[in-house]
């Protein structure tokens, strides 16, 4: 019962998404600049813990009309404020949701990118969360994880690099990205 509870606690609530995802943000982190170099037009693209969709409405706008964008989360409350701003910037029909459990992303469907941006440490079970994520990707896809640099310490960070070695993730480069520790992988040679 007592992990059940610290397991909650790692989960930001989302009454706290409205203090990081803002548009002053844009000037920290531009979600154009820091996704448009992996996408292409009518990529399948997974978003993994979007918040309100701060990654999420950009991704669906870079991905374009035949383009799909899956946005999942444990929180049904983020959901829906972000299927609300979806439709505000008219890309809901790009962007499905997902609600997934605390113990599994439980969503199939491959995809050529997935984001994981400053959620991944809210993960009890690293290996299994890597693990689906491996099976979400596309031979060629991409998964960019993205770590805060003060809640994820050095160490923590690479060992969650470690593991994903460990799954056969190889690492193509490690992108500049302010406040962020980061990388990003492809599934390696040998696809799946």
């Amino acid at each position: 019962m007592l992990e059940k509870l610290k397991d909650k606690k790692r989960v930001c609530p989302w009454w706290l998404c409205f203090t990081f995802d803002n548009p002053i943000r844009k000037i920290i982190h531009d979600p154009v600049e820091i996704l448009s170099p992996y996408l292409h037009k009518g990529d399948a693209v997974i978003d993994i813990g979007p918040g309100m969709g701060y990654f999420t409405i950009p991704l669906a706008q870079l991905v374009g009309l035949s383009g799909r964008v899956t946005a999942i989360d444990i929180q049904p409350k983020m959901l829906s404020a972000l299927v609300s701003r979806a439709q505000k910037k008219g890309v809901s029909d790009r962007i499905k949701t997902h609600l997934a459990s605390p113990d599994s992303i439980g969503f199939y469907e491959k995809a050529d990118f997935i984001l994981a941006f400053w959620m991944a440490y809210e993960v009890p079970d690293q290996q299994r969360f890597l693990s689906e994520i491996r099976n979400l990707m596309k031979p060629d896809g991409l998964f960019l994880l993205v770590e805060h640099l003060i809640h994820v310490s050095k160490k923590n960070f690479s060992r969650a690099l470690e593991t994903a070695k460990e799954l056969g993730f190889v690492i193509k480069e490690s992108p500049k990205i302010r406040m962020s520790q980061s990388a990003l992988f492809s599934c390696g040679k040998n696809g799946h």
